[in-house]
């Protein structure tokens, strides 16, 4: 299949628009993709979108924006000052409201690592075995996930974006910090690039060879939304090749891919995909946020991750939400998160409980909702570290108040002390 994207700008001119959407939701899209990043391509328009229940179609709104992304009072401004045409007093709405929607999540600026002075600003080392590299080129996808927390890498607001071209200044800080075991290429996602240019990278990664470097991580959506590019994309053979080259070289190579739902995983592509990635020596393992709309039930986890692993594949974190974006229109209460996650996670068999969550990534690390408990007569939320800032804060319960409607770790209250533990 070749490959076709469309945008907020022709998305109009997909047959199934035109067939099944009423000019009402078309023009409720080009308001919303005016705050939100859209991309669509014919991979997922024609394979996985179940047209004739559109408006309920899990992958419908998971690459579709909505109206209800956007606040009440928003959305009607952006449709008044649209439909003026005023473009100016358009631009700065739009900007206003991205801003308020915490376009950095989780203190990620903090996380910019130095060397001799120079900023690697393309690069994020929060966690002392692990540094995330941002390649240049790699800053875009396949499609657009509408709720993607890491939404400004899209939207042309240079200042919020996290890109690094140059790999010499990376390998200098990996070499510097012997803690790095993981090597996580993101973005983005680095595998829209073409296999020269990933090779660019990966190969004085491999030349370096940094003694201390074990694990080399490619976080991607492109199975589900591109599986052609392990198939029939003009390079697909060369990537698969650089896989194994990888894998050669003794590193742990692990693709991280992201699955919100178990349609994804249904085709033909996607399931030969996975063969031809797990011949390669690499091993994929999954995740996904827990997102209302589209993966809101045990159910849909269940059968993911059940198929997940008949396909030989490792289910690996269930998150939340981030507090960025359209937080109020994807999120879920910690605690109906924690009930999904365990009603899934009792009808699996041990293969599929090697996934962790539902955990938050917040500022401090990951933060895992462990369950809801009574001590001494008080109703508390059970909080995990299942990765941190601070190692030696891992693995250690904590408690909150029991707050059956927070959705993110700052709206909860300590109990049973006055600060939590990673504030002391």
């Amino acid at each position: 299949m070749e490959y076709r994207a469309y945008n907020s700008k022709s998305f109009k001119k997909i047959p199934q628009i035109q067939q099944f959407l009423s000019s009402e939701d078309i023009e409720n899209i080009e308001i919303a993709a005016l705050v939100f990043p859209f991309k669509v391509n014919n991979y997922l328009i024609d394979k996985l979108i179940d047209w004739k229940n559109y408006q309920n179609d899990p992958i419908f709104r998971l690459v579709f924006p909505h109206k209800d992304m956007l606040l009440t009072q928003d959305f009607e401004r952006l449709k008044t000052l649209y439909k003026k045409g005023d473009i100016e007093a358009l631009n700065k709405a739009i900007y206003d409201i991205r801003m308020r929607m915490n376009p950095h999540p989780a203190d990620q600026k903090s996380n910019v690592p130095t060397i001799n002075d120079k900023e690697l600003t393309g690069s994020q080392h929060k966690y002392k075995e692990t540094i995330l590299f941002f390649p240049k080129q790699g800053q875009t996808c396949h499609a657009y996930c509408s709720f993607c927390f890491r939404w400004p890498q899209f939207t042309g607001m240079n200042e919020l974006k996290f890109a690094m071209k140059e790999v010499d200044l990376l390998i200098e800080y990996i070499k510097a910090h012997p803690t790095i075991t993981d090597l996580i290429f993101t973005g983005g996602d680095p595998l829209i690039m073409s296999t020269k240019l990933l090779r660019s990278y990966i190969e004085p990664i491999l030349k370096a060879n940094i003694p201390h470097l074990q694990n080399i991580r490619f976080g991607t959506k492109t199975l589900g939304f591109w599986p052609y590019r392990f198939l029939t994309d003009n390079d697909a053979d060369d990537l698969l090749k650089l896989f194994e080259e990888i894998v050669a070289h003794g590193y742990h190579l692990a693709f991280m891919a992201h699955f919100n739902h178990y349609r994804e995983l249904e085709t033909d592509e996607v399931k030969e995909a996975v063969k031809r990635i797990q011949q390669t020596g690499a091993i994929i393992r999954t995740q996904a946020p827990i997102l209302r709309h589209i993966n809101d039930s045990s159910e849909v986890w269940t059968k993911m991750w059940k198929e997940q692993v008949h396909m030989g594949m490792v289910p690996y974190y269930m998150f939340i939400a981030r507090d960025t974006g359209a937080q109020h229109y994807f999120g879920i209460p910690l605690v109906e998160a924690w009930k999904i996650f365990k009603n899934a996670i009792s009808n699996v068999s041990g293969l599929a409980r090697t996934v962790r969550g539902p955990s938050m990534s917040a500022a401090p690390g990951k933060i895992a909702v462990s369950g809801v408990s009574e001590i001494n007569g008080e109703k508390v939320i059970v909080l995990n570290m299942l990765q941190a800032k601070n190692p030696n804060l891992v693995d250690i319960p904590f408690f909150a108040k029991y707050d059956e409607n927070a959705q993110w770790v700052d709206e909860l209250k300590p109990a049973f002390s006055e600060k939590f533990l990673f504030e002391k």
